[in-house]
């Protein structure tokens, strides 16, 4: 099989495993449920009559073939006569829910309240690691590049305008990189650091400030270069908090993987680009090489 091959079939198999993260959330749900009625003495029927559903809607929220509103959470919760687990399994939905939402969902309320939504993720990790094909990681953006990304997402997708505030609260994320006991790895692909929505000065100004950070004692960056011979093909935009989660961005959504064997696929793939990648003084240098193609 060749390497293409090989690399279509990795992506192939996180993609599946991921989607196994999803479905996981939502069966533990439906087996909480399922007990509730059978701990009230009842079954699908009765609990369908009380609810005033018809029984298959009962059997598809059982057999997790259908995700239950948080109204039918709450009138499942009184009928069983559990009303104090309500906001348990409610957590519950909302966690299964979360663990993928598309761009419209997470951004409809407009692009501040989901750089704000990661900040208890970001200072709760004390080990950061993120792989980048696109632009770079919000972490090492200065202002104005922040700004153009965002506004760029923001005229496409989002018809909230909150673009200032976003930038601010990213700006304000970035604390975390310079406050306490953390430790930061970038990885980059090369093409990112000449991919850009901003004018050539704002792109100078962004990898003058990446050389700065990259020579931070607490922070690894990496670059892979194009010109070498490859083990792995690029993949999609991803971090690794600790060794706890992991979050994907995808052209249609943002994906949180929490499931052990599923942090390791990503884990491993990292290693993978980071064996690839070149760092210190070689890494400056296609720095500074990206720099000189913009005069």
């Amino acid at each position: 099989m060749g390497k293409g091959n090989t690399s279509r079939g990795v992506q192939a198999g996180l993609v599946q495993s991921a989607s196994s993260s999803l479905q996981e959330a939502r069966q533990a749900l439906a087996n909480r449920l399922r007990e509730l009625v059978k701990d009230a003495g009842l079954d699908g029927k009765d609990l369908a009559a009380l609810c005033g559903w018809h029984p298959s809607k009962v059997s598809r929220i059982s057999t997790a073939k259908t995700q239950p509103s948080e109204n039918d959470i709450r009138m499942w919760c009184r009928a069983c006569g559990a009303e104090d687990q309500t906001g348990d399994l409610i957590a519950s939905l909302r966690t299964a829910e979360g663990t993928w939402l598309t761009w419209r969902r997470l951004e409809r309320a407009g692009l501040k309240r989901s750089q704000e939504e990661r900040l208890p993720l970001y200072q709760r990790t004390r080990h950061f690691r993120s792989y980048s094909v696109w632009a770079l990681p919000g972490l090492l953006q200065t202002h104005q590049y922040t700004e153009d990304v965002l506004r760029t997402i923001q005229e496409q997708r989002v018809s909230v305008d909150d673009v200032a505030d976003a930038v601010a609260a990213r700006m304000e994320r970035q604390r975390v990189l310079r406050e306490g006991q953390r430790v930061f790895a970038f990885l980059v692909e090369e093409p990112v650091l000449r991919n850009t929505l901003s004018t050539a000065e704002a792109q100078e100004e962004q990898l003058e400030h990446l050389l700065s950070v990259s020579v931070l004692p607490h922070v690894s960056l990496g670059v892979v270069p194009v010109a070498q011979q490859r083990r792995q093909l690029p993949v999609e935009n991803f971090w690794i908090y600790d060794n706890a989660q992991v979050n994907v961005e995808l052209v249609s959504g943002y994906l949180t993987l929490t499931q052990p064997s599923e942090v390791k696929a990503y884990v491993d793939m990292y290693r993978t680009f980071a064996g690839m990648a070149v760092y210190g003084a070689r890494a400056r240098a296609l720095i500074h090489k990206a720099r000189a193609s913009l005069a």
